[in-house]
């Protein structure tokens, strides 16, 4: 037996120093070649512990145009019981999502994202598109388009998120 190696039941092993080498080699190598999810580029940490309607919108959408006034009556509504209401403008253009704003001028949460990452991010295919989270950060429904004769189906799931706790 030489010095330096230990014998087990499988026969000679390496030092101790070279297992942790190997270990720490593996895991290295793990952490490269893993896939990182990336993180959303909508950031909603804030907003933990509260039912999120997130939308995606644009100035040239039609449907887009209802929604806007029925989101700030569910703002007005339901804002203190916890519902939070987070409008995501897709225009390429800031000056267009602006004139469209000058028209409703909502009280909700209204950020830009001209490039698309979060349109990308949740895999948005229409437009509006609207995610409802529940106070666990779980999407529990999702909306494409918008028609005055759903909103009170809509309303409705956001009465049934804001009950639980």
């Amino acid at each position: 037996m030489q010095l330096g190696k230990r014998s087990g039941p499988k026969g000679p092993r390496a030092p101790n120093g070279l297992a942790a080498a190997r270990r720490l080699f593996l895991a290295l190598g793990f952490l490269v070649f893993t896939p990182i999810r990336a993180a959303p580029p909508v950031d909603l940490a804030g907003l933990e512990g509260q039912v999120v309607y997130l939308d995606f919108w644009a100035s040239w959408c039609g449907p887009c145009k209802q929604s806007f006034p029925w989101m700030q009556t569910m703002t007005n509504a339901y804002q203190g019981q916890g519902l939070a209401i987070v409008a995501v403008n897709l225009d390429r253009d800031r000056l267009d999502a602006d004139k469209f704003l000058d028209q409703f001028k909502p009280t909700f949460d209204v950020r830009f994202d001209p490039k698309g990452k979060s349109a990308e991010f949740y895999k948005i295919k229409g437009m509006p598109v609207s995610l409802l989270i529940d106070r666990h950060g779980v999407t529990r429904f999702t909306h494409v388009g918008f028609r005055p004769v759903d909103a009170a189906a809509y309303e409705a799931q956001l009465r049934e998120l804001l009950a639980e706790k």
